[in-house]
C-alpha cells in the first residue's frame, strides 16, 4: 500500500508503539542487559503483568503515590480485585515464595524483562505503559551485594557506549533506628505544616520520610534543612553503608550523597541509590534506582530474608542513546527476496521459501504480486540481498535465477541447488 491509511482509533494517552525502524535500539538493550545478566550468574524470571492489588498494597505501601493514584486496577467477574504491576519487585518475591526458590542455594540472582503500568501524567521518557529490567539478588546482606548490583548498571552501560553517569546514594536505616530519625523529623516539620504542599500535608501524616523527596520547590528547600537520617543510624546501618562506599570507591564508581534520596516505596531498607545521566540542562530523568529491602519477604510471609534490586527504565535509556547520538551498528542481514512469476512459479516458489527459512536464511516474498519488475521495486526497498527469480520458464525447467542485489550480476542454477547456492554466496 502507498497510500497512508488513518485509523479510526487512536493510541490511548500515555502508551506508544514502538515501530520496527525503533526495534534496532530495543534489540541492542535488551540484548546487552540479557548477557549481562548472565555473566553476573542471574537467571532469568518472567512474572504475570497481573497480580493480586493486595500485594502491592502489603509491599509497595498503602499511602504511596503509586498505590493512591498511579495504579490501573480492574476486578473480575470473579470479584477478584487485580493491578496491572506498576514495578516489578513483588511479583517477584511472590514467586520466590510460591514457586519454592527459597529451597535453592543462596544467594538466588533474578533478573526481568517486560513492561510495567503507572497511570502518570506523559511526558518524555514518562509513559504510562513502559519497559523495564529488573534485577534481585535474594539471601545475602553483604554490602557488596549493594555494590555489585551499581556496578551491573555501570557494565551495562559501558556496553551500550553511555558514559558521564553518576551515582546517588543514601542510606535510610533500618526498622530499629529510623523510629528515632521519624521523630527528629516530626519534630522538625511540626511548626513548619503550612508550607507543606497538598501532598506533603498527607504524606506528614503517614510517612513523613516522603517528605524528603518532594519537587515542590518550598518542601524541597524545607528538606534540604531537615536533619539527615545518615546522622540517626545504628551501629549496623551505619558500617554497611560505609563499606557499600567503600567498595564504590574500589571500583571507581563516581557517586554523590544525597541526604534527601528515600525512593518512592515503603520497603526499602538501608542503601538507596538513583544513577542519572550528567547532563547540563539540568533536566530530572533517573536511568535506574532500586536498594535493599531486607523486611519484604517476611511481610510478605515468608522467612525473614535480606534482599536487594534495582530497575533500569529501559524507555529513558533508548532515549539517552538517541539523544547522545550513538551508533548502533544493525545486525547484518543477509535478506532473500523470492520472485514468482505465473501459477506454477508461485507453488514452487511456496515450496522452497519454506526450504530457506528451514535452512536458517531470512526470506521475503510478495506473492501478491504479479510482475518480475513489481517485486524486484520491493526487493530493493527492503535492501534485499539477493533475489532469486523463478520465472514460468524456470518453473517449467526447474531452475532458478539467483541475482546479487548490489551488482546486478546473476546467474542461473538448477531449482535443487537454490538454497546450497545462495548459502554459500552469503558463506553461511
Amino acid at each position: 500500500m502507498s497510500k497512508k491509511s488513518k485509523s479510526k482509533f487512536k493510541i490511548p494517552r500515555g502508551m506508544r508503539d514502538i515501530l520496527p525502524k525503533e526495534q534496532i535500539y530495543w534489540e541492542k538493550v535488551r540484548s546487552v542487559i540479557g548477557n549481562v545478566a548472565g555473566s553476573y550468574g542471574f537467571e532469568r524470571i518472567d512474572t504475570p503483568i497481573l497480580e493480586e492489588r493486595d500485594l502491592f498494597i502489603k509491599s509497595t505501601g498503602a499511602y504511596t503515590d503509586i498505590i493512591e493514584k498511579e495504579m490501573f486496577n480492574l476486578t473480575t467477574k470473579g470479584r477478584d480485585k487485580l493491578s496491572l504491576r506498576p514495578e516489578f519487585t513483588p511479583g517477584v518475591m511472590r514467586a520466590y515464595l510460591e514457586g519454592g526458590l527459597s529451597s535453592l542455594p543462596h544467594p538466588v540472582k533474578l533478573y526481568s524483562i517486560g513492561p510495567i503500568f503507572r497511570y502518570e501524567r506523559p511526558q518524555k521518557g514518562r509513559y504510562r505503559q513502559s519497559y523495564q529490567a529488573n534485577f534481585e539478588v535474594i539471601g545475602e546482606q553483604d554490602p557488596v551485594l549493594d555494590a555489585q548490583l551499581i556496578q551491573i548498571f555501570f557494565s551495562i552501560s559501558k556496553k551500550l557506549g553511555l558514559k558521564k553517569l553518576i551515582t546517588q546514594i543514601n542510606s535510610i536505616g533500618c526498622f530499629k533506628c529510623r523510629p528515632n530519625y521519624r521523630k527528629k523529623l516530626v519534630n522538625f516539620y511540626r511548626n513548619r505544616k503550612k508550607d507543606f504542599c497538598s501532598n506533603c500535608q498527607r504524606r506528614f501524616q503517614y510517612n513523613p520520610l516522603r517528605l524528603l523527596d518532594c519537587k515542590n520547590e518550598i518542601c524541597s528547600q524545607l528538606a534540604q534543612e531537615a536533619p539527615q537520617i545518615i546522622d540517626s543510624l545504628c551501629d549496623e546501618c551505619n558500617s554497611h553503608f560505609k563499606s557499600v562506599l567503600e567498595y564504590l570507591d574500589e571500583l571507581e564508581i563516581p557517586y554523590i550523597l544525597n541526604p534527601c534520596l528515600v525512593r518512592g516505596l515503603d520497603y526499602y531498607t538501608k542503601t538507596v541509590f538513583e544513577i542519572w545521566p550528567e547532563e547540563e540542562d539540568g533536566r530530572q530523568v533517573s536511568l535506574s534506582g532500586g536498594g535493599r529491602y531486607d523486611g519484604l519477604i517476611k511481610l510478605l510471609g515468608g522467612q525473614d530474608t535480606p534482599a536487594v534490586g534495582f530497575a533500569i527504565g529501559l524507555d529513558r535509556i533508548v532515549n539517552l542513546i538517541k539523544e547522545r547520538e550513538i551508533k548502533i551498528t544493525p545486525r547484518k542481514k543477509h535478506l532473500i527476496f523470492l520472485v514468482q512469476l505465473g501459477e506454477l512459479g508461485k507453488k514452487k516458489s511456496l515450496k522452497l521459501f519454506e526450504e530457506l527459512r528451514q535452512a536458517g536464511l531470512e526470506t521475503a516474498s510478495s506473492f501478491s504480486k504479479n510482475t518480475i519488475k513489481s517485486q524486484l521495486r520491493i526487493a530493493n526497498k527492503l535492501q534485499a540481498r539477493f533475489a532469486l527469480i523463478l520465472g514460468q520458464k524456470e518453473a517449467l525447467e526447474d531452475s532458478i535465477i539467483i541475482r546479487d542485489m548490489e551488482t546486478g550480476s546473476q546467474k542461473i542454477v538448477p531449482l535443487f541447488k537454490a538454497v546450497k547456492e545462495v548459502k554459500k554466496k552469503i558463506k553461511l
